[in-house]
């Protein structure tokens, strides 16, 4: 048998024999841009030089290759870590996680790694991770985290960019937002347009700009239909706090509730579960409606209406925004736009003298 040596690719490293090195040189060519283009859109330095088609071919070849470029030496020249910081107030719900996912493929185009910190108070005040941030990082996000949270981490100078966050926080270097208010204005119309007269919120019971605005959309939507009874009954964020919530909203004095609007899936999970053990039906004696969009909202039967969120989109957004703020501008304030998705979990509330009744003949 002859042996065959296997010839090394082109740029392969000397210190790696037959594993080819990709180089700036493969990307252009893949592309079929110049090196110069190669270098300015992952450089982010392209906008008015290269198009938006090459660009995002550059960045497509890029990607396909398995290229990077070399950062140590790159930071060095522009003085910078090529780090950014995402700060969210906990990894409880996959939200977050498709969060990152689109940040931290936006940041990979241009030669940028995340840092994920979860913060140990929630959407309390978050501590500095490291010794000095400003020593460690390029930039900041932060999604959903209360007004006064980041004192620490804007006490280092760097540029912050929130997310689901109060667009009227000046000490932010950038806002960008989903259209929150929309999407719980769309559940109360929905709801409303069914023939639900009888609505209760299940509020998430913390203290933060997004479940605040959502309370205040569910208002106005519903105080702009006659004849709507809306109640609010908090609730933490979970299955077992959305059950016990559920359960005093269904058993309260005065007449049942004909629909739940949950400012979360996961509390509308719950509130599924204590409709059943009532020995009630949903949709057809109570309709449940949830927030998010999770991968629970459709595990639970019947599956839920909901608002979708566009989570990866919205990390996409944010660091293009910390990308346009590091490139010397300031990114115009921006919201994305939700969805109302229609599931099994909503319909017409049910006629009859039943429907006022609490379980067991109350």
């Amino acid at each position: 048998m002859t042996s065959h040596e296997a010839t090394p690719p082109p740029g392969a490293s000397n210190g790696s024999p037959g594993a080819a090195r990709i180089t700036s040189r493969d990307v252009a060519r893949a592309a079929g841009v110049s090196q110069a283009a190669v270098s300015l859109v992952l450089g982010d330095k392209w906008r008015g030089r290269v198009s938006e088609t090459k660009a995002e071919a550059v960045r497509t070849a890029a990607r396909e290759l398995g290229y990077r470029p070399n950062l140590a030496a790159r930071s060095l020249r522009m003085g910078r870590t090529r780090t950014a910081l995402l700060v969210v107030p906990a990894l409880t719900t996959e939200f977050f996680a498709r969060v990152y996912t689109g940040a931290a493929r936006i940041a990979a185009d241009h030669g940028f790694g995340v840092v994920l910190y979860p913060s140990p108070e929630g959407i309390g005040p978050a501590r500095d991770p490291f010794d000095s941030a400003a020593a460690t990082l390029d930039g900041v996000i932060a999604s959903s985290m209360a007004a006064g949270a980041l004192t620490a981490l804007r006490d280092a100078g760097l540029p912050l960019v929130m997310l689901d966050s109060d667009p009227d926080d000046t000490s932010a270097t950038a806002t960008v937002n989903l259209d929150i208010a929309d999407g719980a204005r769309q559940l109360a119309t929905h709801l409303t347009a069914l023939g639900h007269r009888r609505i209760t919120h299940l509020a998430a019971d913390i203290d933060s700009w997004t479940f605040a605005l959502r309370g205040h959309a569910v208002t106005e939507a519903l105080a702009a239909v006659p004849g709507t009874l809306l109640r609010r009954q908090p609730s933490a964020l979970g299955v077992d706090a959305g059950l016990r919530a559920a359960h005093t909203a269904l058993t309260a004095p005065g007449p049942r509730p004909t629909a739940l609007l949950c400012d979360d899936d996961i509390i509308a999970a719950g509130a599924c579960k204590a409709v059943r053990r009532l020995g009630l039906r949903v949709p057809e004696d109570i309709s449940v409606t949830g927030f998010d969009d999770l991968a629970l909202s459709v595990a639970v039967e019947p599956e839920l209406t909901t608002v979708r969120l566009p989570a990866e989109e919205f990390g996409e957004a944010g660091m293009r925004a910390l990308m346009t703020v590091l490139d010397g501008a300031r990114p115009a304030p921006a919201t994305l736009p939700v969805t109302l998705i229609s599931r099994g979990s909503t319909a017409p509330p049910p006629a009859g003298a039943h429907n006022t009744a609490r379980p067991g003949g109350q």
